[in-house]
């Protein structure tokens, strides 16, 4: 097939975008209020993390509002499990709290406002900047495009130039069951790294002894054997098969939706290791666990003979 449903279905999802009472306008709407209002908070209080209090909520917001047949409802249920999986997550670590802009900040907003990373941002105009342009408004444009293919199916489902083919295919099935599949990874690796700290702090508190990796800081056990950072690797590969629906209705394999997933990878590989990097000054055996465990892919040693356990 053409590339021309892609090109097509992007002027259509631009119509969609600027034409009042259509769902997808409604998505544009919603972007603009929660990107002047993040940033104006974040401004106004000091804490960064206005975004990240938003992170589980939008994606699955901007698919719910465009359900308008079996794919996007597919779709906006997907979505939703994986908002409550991560919005529980967060709340459970401390997130939340009342006003609603209060809450803990991500630690690492703290470390590169220190210019840590970019010395540069340490001055306070540059600092300001960076927050209006990166954390508030890149974050929130990528927020709306990993949800892309959902604008995508809907404007497939309505569009009068194409009226066929909206029926769910095999891709469809495909993508919602890896989808699932990397939410549940997530979930475990949630509740292991939970499970990790609590322990670690009860033993911390009560005086008892640590050990092993209690006594380095930092879990290395099961998925965190296999992968240091497993959330980041299935998140990106949620996304990535999330966007196998716009194939599916479309037929075009690379799709201009996937930016989302694309840009994505990209932000965690930068966040990523800038986690890694603070992780190792905090933690003086981090860099023995960086040479035995991949950071996103696992090697076939670790999945073969299972080394990245600590010992």
């Amino acid at each position: 097939m053409s590339d021309s449903p892609s090109l097509y279905l992007l002027s259509d999802t631009i119509d969609a975008l600027t034409t009042p009472g259509t769902p997808v306008f409604c998505t544009g709407v919603i972007w603009c209020i929660v990107t002047v209002g993040t940033w104006l908070v974040s401004t106004l209080t000091g804490n960064y993390s206005q975004v990240d209090k938003l992170w589980s909520i939008l994606p699955a917001v901007y698919a719910c509002i465009v359900v308008c047949d079996a794919r996007t409802t597919l779709m906006a249920a997907v979505t939703t499990f994986w908002s409550l999986r991560l919005t529980y997550n967060f709340y459970r670590r401390g997130g939340y709290a009342w006003p609603p802009w209060r809450g803990d900040e991500d630690y690492r907003w703290s470390y590169v406002a220190q210019g840590k990373m970019v010395s540069i941002l340490a001055n306070p105009v540059v600092w300001h900047f960076f927050n209006l342009a990166f954390i508030s408004i890149f974050q929130n444009v990528l927020l709306l495009l990993i949800a892309a293919p959902s604008i995508v199916a809907h404007v497939h489902a309505v569009s009068v130039d194409f009226t066929s083919g909206n029926a769910l295919t095999s891709v469809d099935f495909i993508a919602a069951f890896s989808a699932m599949t990397f939410i549940c990874i997530e979930a475990i690796a949630d509740n292991q790294q939970n499970t990790f700290q609590t322990e670690k702090y009860r033993r911390k508190n009560a005086g008892e002894a640590l050990e092993g990796e209690y006594l380095q800081g930092f879990l290395q056990s099961g998925l965190f054997a296999i992968v240091r950072k497993p959330n980041y690797a299935a998140e990106q590969c949620l996304w990535t098969s999330y966007s196998l629906f716009a194939f599916s209705c479309t037929g075009v394999m690379i799709h201009w939706s996937a930016i989302g997933c694309i840009l994505l990878a990209l932000l965690f590989q930068g966040s990523g290791r800038l986690t890694e990097r603070i992780t190792r000054e905090k933690y003086s055996a981090y860099a023995g666990y960086q040479q035995r465990v991949p950071l996103y892919v696992p090697s076939w040693t670790i999945l073969s003979n299972g080394k990245g356990k600590i010992s």
